[in-house]
């Protein structure tokens, strides 16, 4: 290896050192979170809403399948912090909280994690990402957080 190589290969290292940690520091600085995968011995079956203190922390059991997210609806107060908890009972589908940062993917055997603190009034429609078959467009939900 001549040395003109060994510059570029140097110099190659610490612009991708530079940029893992522009990322990992930007990510922190703006909130972006990775989702937690759980891998638990039994997953639920069907989707629902928890609550765990009225009017301040709900957790919502999500279960995508062809072609609906379970609950389709989901209604909480302002302020409430929510967990996410996502499956998926037949293919893989997308979980994109239009508004948020909160994106996921659902996939069968496994639960995803993410926690979310709603601090404005509003509908956050909820979008399959990722394409799951013929009716993929018609695949939403939407949370309602209310005064």
């Amino acid at each position: 290896m001549d040395k003109s190589e060994k510059t570029a290969l140097t110099l190659g290292l610490i612009f991708i050192t530079f940029l893992f940690f522009l990322v990992l520091i930007l990510s922190k600085a703006l909130g972006q979170d990775v989702p937690e995968c759980i891998t638990p011995e039994t997953i639920f079956e069907s989707g629902e809403l928890v609550t765990i203190e009225e009017g301040k922390h709900y957790q919502l059991k999500s279960v995508g399948r062809m072609w609906t997210f379970e609950p389709a609806e989901v209604v909480i107060p302002v302020g409430s912090e929510l967990e996410i908890f996502l499956t998926a009972k037949d293919v893989v589908h997308g979980f994109y909280l239009r508004g948020t940062n909160v994106n996921m993917m659902a996939v069968p055997g496994t639960i995803n994690y993410k926690t979310m603190k709603f601090t404005k009034p509003g509908i956050y429609p909820i979008y399959c990402h990722e394409y799951c078959g013929s009716g993929h467009q018609f695949m939403k939900g939407v949370i309602k957080v209310t005064q």
